[in-house]
C-alpha cells in the first residue's frame, strides 16, 4: 500500500503539469459545414430533407445528420476533421447526383476548424410506375409481381438490377415509387400459387413431371413490357423527374420450358435442393426437390441465362453441384449434376513492413477470396460459403466449403484503416500465384500470404474542360492489360469538392488513371468499356512505397456511353 499513494501522487502531478503545458492536450478544433437543398429544375427550397455526413474512416471520424428548414437551409457543426460522404434524403425526391451515376455520395474533405459554406444540393421529384395486371380474360391477377429494372455493369458485366417492386392487389392493381429518372424495364411475373397449368387431356403434374414425351405444358410467365416472354425484346421506357408512368399487362398463357435431370454420386442417405439462378439478374429464380431415383424436374422457366446448383442436405460436409445453362425455346433433357464436397483453403499471413505493425490490427482485419472476373459470371454464391476470413492473432486463417474456381486475394480492413496495405505474394508449394491466382477444386490448400505495408500511392487533382476542379469525379486505377480481369487489381476513390483524389495500397507495376465526371455502375472492369477511353487517361509505373502526383482531365461521359 505504501508503494501505491507515491505512484498515484505521480501520476497526478504528471497529469496537472500536462494540462498546463501549453499546445499539449489540446483538443481538435471541429469543423463545420453547411449548405441549401432545392428542387431541380428550378431552385424552390426543399424543406425536412435528411441531410447525411458519413465518415469514410470510421475510426477517426463520426456519422453526422441535420434537417433543413423551411429555407432549404442545413447546418452541421462540431465534426472531427476527416474524409466524408455527404448525403442528401427527401420522400418523393431524389439526388439529383445519383440521377448522373454519382452513386456514393459529395465527397468533402475538412479540415481541423474549417468552415464549408455554400455547399448546393439538388433533388429532384421521383417518378412512379403503376398500372394494372389482368389475366387473359381480363380478370384481375392478384399477388403478382411487378419490378421496374435498370441494365447497370457489375463487376464489369451488363447486369439487370432491381430498382423497385410491387405486388398487385386484389384488383391487379400496383404501383412502384421513388424511382430515378432514366431508362427502366418492366416486368410481371405471375405468383407461385397461380401459375395454373393448362394441359392437354387433364393430365396433371405428377404426370407431367414424370414424363418428357408429354405434350408441352403451358403456363403463366414473366412478362416484360410491352407484352413480350422474350426479356432481349422488352422496350424501356423513358422517365423524367416526377412522371407517373402507366403501364398494363395482360398475361397469356406460353409454353412452359421445363429442364430435367439427376442428381448423382450422392452419400447414403441424403437428399439435394437444387436451384435455379438467373445470371442476368442475379437472383434465385426457380427450385424443386428431388425426388427419390435422384431425378428432379423444374418448371416454368423463361428462356435466358442460368446457374443450376445442386446442394446436399444430409451430408457430413457440405457438398454442392453447379452447371452454367442456356435455356432456348426447347426443354433441357437429362441433365446430370454430380457435387462434390468444397475445399478447405487456410494458411498463415505474414506481415512486411518497416514501422512495425503499420497499424495492423487482427481486429479489425480480415481477408476476402475473391473471384477473378472471367470465372465470376458463372459463379453462384453457395449459401453456407463465407469469402471473408478472420486473421488470427499469430497470422492464421481459414475459409471452408469455397466452391471450385479461381480466386484471389484481398486485405478487408474496417473503417478505413489499413490503406497503405496490399496483397504482395499468395504462394502455394513455394509458387507464387497472385498473378495467375489460385485454383480451388475441392480438397485441402494451404496459402502463405505475404502483406506490404508499402503500397503504391498516386494523388492529384481531377480538373473540367475549364481546367477548374471536378468535384465527385470517378477516379480509377486500371493495371496493366494483362491484368484487366482481376477486379482486386484495381483501385478506385471519388474526388472531393476541390477536386482532390488519392488511390492508396496499389501494388507496384504500370496503370492507366482515368476519371470520369460520371459512370455507368462498375463499367471501368470491362475492358471492352475501357477501349473507347484509350488515350484518355495518364499511365504511371508506380513503385513498392512510391508517391505520385497527377492532374487528370476529367471525362465527360455521353448519354450513349451511360
Amino acid at each position: 500500500m505504501r508503494l501505491i499513494f507515491p505512484m498515484m501522487m505521480a501520476i497526478l502531478v504528471g497529469a496537472s503539469a500536462l494540462a498546463q503545458e501549453p499546445g499539449l492536450l489540446q483538443p481538435t478544433k471541429r469543423a463545420a459545414i453547411e449548405g441549401l437543398v432545392t428542387k431541380e429544375p428550378g431552385s424552390e427550397p426543399v424543406k425536412k430533407a435528411l441531410i447525411e455526413l458519413i465518415a469514410e474512416n470510421q475510426t477517426e471520424g463520426g456519422d453526422y445528420t441535420a434537417i433543413t428548414g423551411a429555407d432549404g437551409a442545413f447546418r452541421i457543426e462540431n465534426i472531427l476533421p476527416g474524409r466524408y460522404r455527404l448525403f442528401a434524403e427527401r420522400t418523393g425526391f431524389l439526388d439529383a447526383d445519383k440521377n448522373r451515376g454519382h452513386l456514393d455520395g459529395r465527397v468533402l474533405t475538412l479540415t481541423a476548424g474549417q468552415e464549408l459554406k455554400d455547399i448546393r444540393i439538388q433533388v429532384q421529384a421521383a417518378a412512379v410506375v403503376r398500372g394494372r395486371v389482368t389475366d387473359e380474360d381480363g380478370e384481375p391477377l392478384a399477388n403478382a409481381e411487378v419490378t421496374v429494372l435498370r441494365q447497370t455493369f457489375v463487376a464489369g458485366h451488363r447486369r439487370w438490377e432491381p430498382a423497385g417492386a410491387d405486388r398487385t392487389n386484389d384488383l391487379g392493381e400496383y404501383r412502384v415509387a421513388n424511382l430515378a429518372a432514366g431508362n427502366v424495364y418492366v416486368s410481371v411475373s405471375p405468383p407461385p400459387d397461380f401459375k395454373t397449368l393448362i394441359e392437354a387431356g387433364g393430365a396433371g403434374s405428377e404426370t407431367r413431371a414424370a414424363s418428357s414425351g408429354d405434350k408441352p405444358a403451358t403456363a403463366y410467365q414473366t412478362t416484360y413490357y410491352p407484352g413480350t416472354q422474350d426479356r432481349s425484346q422488352a422496350a424501356p421506357l423513358q422517365l423524367h423527374p416526377g412522371d407517373e408512368f402507366p403501364v398494363n399487362f395482360s398475361l397469356m398463357p406460353g409454353p412452359s420450358l421445363s429442364i430435367r435431370g439427376s442428381v448423382v454420386n450422392l452419400p447414403p442417405k441424403t437428399s439435394a435442393t437444387i436451384m435455379l439462378q438467373s445470371r442476368d439478374f442475379s437472383v434465385v429464380m426457380n427450385g424443386a426437390e428431388m425426388y427419390k431415383d435422384g431425378s428432379f424436374v423444374i418448371h416454368d422457366v423463361s428462356p435466358g441465362n442460368y446457374t443450376i446448383v445442386a446442394t446436399v442436405d444430409g451430408a457430413a460436409v457440405p457438398m454442392t453441384a453447379q452447371q452454367a445453362l442456356q435455356i432456348g425455346s426447347s426443354n433441357i433433357d437429362g441433365l446430370r449434376l454430380a457435387p462434390q464436397p468444397g475445399a478447405t483453403v487456410r494458411g498463415r499471413l505474414r506481415l512486411e513492413t518497416k514501422n512495425g505493425a503499420g497499424g495492423f490490427d487482427p481486429e479489425r482485419t480480415s481477408l476476402r477470396l475473391q473471384p477473378t472476373q472471367e470465372g465470376e459470371e458463372d459463379a453462384l454464391t453457395v449459401e453456407r460459403f463465407s469469402d471473408l476470413a478472420h486473421v488470427g492473432l499469430d497470422g492464421s486463417f481459414e475459409w471452408k466449403d469455397v466452391p471450385s474456381g479461381n480466386y484471389g486475394v484481398q486485405i478487408v480492413h474496417e473503417g478505413g484503416v489499413l490503406e497503405d496495405w496490399y496483397v504482395k505474394a499468395v504462394l502455394v508449394g513455394g509458387r507464387d500465384m497472385n498473378d495467375p491466382g489460385i485454383t480451388v477444386s475441392g480438397g485441402a490448400l494451404w496459402l502463405d500470404l505475404v502483406a506490404s505495408s508499402r503500397g503504391g500511392i498516386i494523388e492529384g487533382v481531377v480538373t473540367d474542360s475549364k481546367g477548374e476542379p471536378s468535384s465527385s469525379a470517378v477516379v480509377v486505377a486500371v493495371p496493366e492489360a494483362r491484368m484487366r480481369g482481376r477486379v482486386d487489381r484495381y483501385r478506385k476513390t471519388i474526388s472531393d469538392q476541390s477536386g482532390r483524389f488519392t488511390l492508396r495500397g496499389l501494388r507496384p507495376g504500370d496503370y492507366t488513371v482515368l476519371a470520369w465526371e460520371s459512370i455507368d455502375g462498375e463499367a471501368y472492369y470491362n475492358p471492352e468499356f475501357l477501349k473507347a477511353y484509350e488515350g484518355q487517361g495518364i499511365s504511371v509505373k508506380i513503385g513498392e512505397g512510391e508517391r505520385k502526383s497527377l492532374q487528370l482531365p476529367a471525362i465527360v461521359a455521353t448519354e450513349n456511353e451511360q
